[in-house]
Order: C-alpha cells, then structure tokens, then sequence
C-alpha cells in the first residue's frame, strides 16, 4: 500500500505560471489539483477539452463561471452567452463549484478588482505539464503561440484570453 501526503497551507510545487500543484501525475494517474489566483480583468476565454474533465472551486472572490454549450457561439465576449435552455453564466463566489465534462464550452474570469482564488481539478492527470509548456513558450513567443500551445494539449480555443474590464 502507497501513503497518501498532506501539505500545509501555501505548500505545493509552483507551475511556471504561479499556479500551485497539490497533486499530479508524478503521484498518480486520477488528477491533477492546483491552487490558482485569478487576478482582476483575467479572462481564460472560453475553451474546450477534448479529452479532460474539470472541477473548480472557488475559495475567495468572485468568478464569472460559464459550462455549456450556448445557443449561438459568438466571437469575443462570452459572458454574454446563454444556454438553449435560456440559463447566463453565472457569477459565483465562495463555495461555488463548477464542474466540466470533456467536450463542453467553458471560461471564467475575474469581474472583480480583487484576486479570487480557487481550487482547481483535472482529470487525468497530468495538466502541469500543460502549464509548464504554456509558461516556457508565452515566455519565449508571448500570447501569439497561445493557440499552437493549447492545441498540443487537446484544447480549442473559441474566444480570447487576456486581460478585459467586465460589466454585466
């Protein structure tokens, strides 16, 4: 039998991007979790997974959640977006919890003017390398070799990241 871990507070190995794994392929093959800070204006634009599944939780401030396919995919502001059974995005504070299927159009971003803070899960493992790959190549390239990136990790982007002023 293998022992399980527990990590204090703040602990956990920091991605290239800020973000902090909890738990990851090198332990396993189930998921990877990462503790993530949302900054103020922070769009991950919305997005698809061909393969992986998605879990966040949200631990302080709030985020702007989508997880369905809308009615019509526009380009650009998705926040905007409803499902074909008439449901917004929703904007969630502590406690809210998203989950994703493999296959389903999602985003979140930070309307706020503070950083929100959320647990982060993905499965199968392995999303830190992900991460790793994303922070060496924006590094070297900056944001115009972000679709080359997700699309070797299995993930089509539908509208922008970067940083935008949200009003609903």
């Amino acid at each position: 039998m293998t022992d399980g871990f527990v990590i204090p507070a703040g602990g956990g190995d920091r991605t290239g991007n800020g973000n902090i794994l909890k738990v990851g392929a090198k332990h396993g093959a189930f998921a990877s979790a990462f503790e993530v800070s949302v900054f103020p204006g922070f769009d991950v634009g919305a997005h698809l997974h061909a393969e992986a599944e998605e879990f966040f939780f949200i631990l302080d401030g709030e985020l702007d959640l989508l997880a369905f396919e809308p009615r019509v995919r526009t380009e650009g502001d998705w926040v905007k977006w409803e499902s074909k059974n008439g449901d917004p995005v929703v904007r969630g504070g502590p406690g809210s919890f998203m989950y994703v299927p493999s296959g389903c159009p999602h985003a979140f971003a930070n309307p706020g003017t503070t950083p929100a803070r959320m647990l982060f899960c993905v499965a199968p493992a392995g999303h830190e390398h992900y991460f790793e790959d994303l922070a060496a190549t924006l590094g070297s390239r900056g944001f115009s070799a972000l679709e080359e990136v997700r699309a070797r990790h299995g993930i089509e982007q539908i509208t922008p990241m970067g940083m935008h002023h949200r009003s609903r």
